[in-house]
C-alpha cells in the first residue's frame, strides 16, 4: 500500500509541475536553460531529506550514472515538449511510459504479468492513442513537441526500471539516490548548455522556483515508491499524472490549452488503467 500511496502522491506532484512550467516559460522561454533550474530547485529540496539519512556517498555512482538518463536527458527533453505542445498534451504522452516500463520490466526483471496490471497498463496506453487522433489540436501544440514528449517518455521508462533494480541491492538509502541522481541530471544539462551556448543561466531561477519544488517532491515520492514496489505496479500509478496535468490544464490555462472531450477521454482511460493496476496489484 505504501508504494501505491507514494506513487499517486509523485504523480499528483509531476502533474502540478507541468502546468507551472508552462507559466515559467511565459516568464522564460529559454526551455534549456529552464530545464538546468528546474532541476537545480529540486535538487535544494531532495538534500535535506538525503541528509537525514545515513549517507552512503559510496554506493551512490550507480544513481550517478542513471541521473544522466533522468532527470539529465529526460527533464530536457520534457520542458521542450511543454515548450512546443503545452502541458495537458505532453502530460497525456508522458502517460503513455507504463506500456514501456512494465514492458521492460516483464522481460528484463522478471516481473510477474498479472493481468490485471497487463490490462491496466493498456488501458493507460490506449488514453494516449487519443491524444494522437486529436482533432482540432490548438495551432500552438507542434508534433515536435510530442516527440519530445514521447522519446522523454522512453527515457522515464528505462530510468525507471534501472533505479528500481539498483534498489533491490542497495544500502543507499531512496533520499540519498534521488539527491544523487538529480545532481547529475543538472551536471548533464549543464554540460549540454555550455556545449552549445558556452554559458550557463544567469536569471530565471524565480520562474522556474515553484517546478522546480515540486518536481523535487514528486522525485523523493517515486525513489521511495520503487524502493517498495515492483515497476509493473508503481508506473501506471504515476502515470495518472496525466489527469492532474490535464485538470490543471484546463482549470488554469483554459484559453490556451483547449482542452477538450477527446483529450479529457484520454486523461480518463489512464486515471482507469491506475486504478485497475492498484486493485491488482
Amino acid at each position: 500500500m505504501d508504494a501505491v500511496v507514494l506513487a499517486l502522491a509523485s504523480a499528483a506532484l509531476f502533474g502540478s509541475m507541468t502546468v507551472a512550467l508552462r507559466f515559467a516559460l511565459a516568464r522564460s522561454p529559454d526551455a534549456e536553460a529552464g530545464a538546468l533550474l528546474t532541476i537545480a530547485s529540486a535538487l535544494l529540496v531532495a538534500v535535506p531529506f538525503a541528509l537525514a539519512g545515513e549517507v552512503d556517498l559510496g554506493g551512490t555512482w550507480p544513481f550517478l550514472l542513471a541521473g544522466v538518463l533522468g532527470p539529465g536527458s529526460s527533464q530536457l527533453l520534457f520542458t521542450l515538449a511543454v515548450r512546443d505542445a503545452g502541458p495537458s498534451r505532453t502530460s497525456v504522452t508522458v502517460g503513455t511510459a507504463p506500456l514501456f516500463s512494465v514492458a521492460i520490466a516483464l522481460t528484463l526483471l522478471g516481473e510477474p504479468a498479472k493481468a490485471g496490471v497487463v490490462a491496466g497498463a493498456v488501458l493507460i496506453v490506449v488514453g494516449g492513442v487519443l491524444l494522437v487522433g486529436e482533432p482540432g489540436r490548438p495551432e500552438h501544440v507542434k508534433w515536435v513537441g510530442l516527440g519530445f514528449a514521447l522519446v522523454a517518455t522512453v527515457v522515464f521508462a528505462v530510468r525507471d526500471n534501472l533505479v528500481r533494480h539498483l534498489s533491490l541491492d542497495t544500502a543507499v538509502e531512496p533520499g540519498l539516490a534521488a539527491a544523487a541522481t538529480l545532481l547529475a541530471g543538472g551536471v548533464t544539462v549543464a554540460a549540454w548548455l555550455l556545449a552549445t551556448r558556452r554559458r550557463l543561466p544567469l536569471t530565471g531561477f524565480r520562474a522556474f522556483a515553484p517546478a522546480g519544488v515540486l518536481f523535487g517532491l514528486s522525485y523523493l515520492c517515486l525513489f521511495e515508491g520503487y524502493y517498495r514496489g515492483r515497476v509493473s505496479v508503481v508506473s501506471p500509478l504515476v502515470a495518472t499524472e496525466s489527469l492532474w496535468g490535464v485538470a490543471l490544464s484546463a482549470l488554469l490555462l483554459r484559453r490556451h490549452e483547449l482542452v477538450g472531450p477527446r483529450l479529457l477521454g484520454g486523461a480518463a482511460l489512464v486515471v482507469a488503467g491506475g486504478v485497475l493496476i492498484g486493485s491488482f496489484r
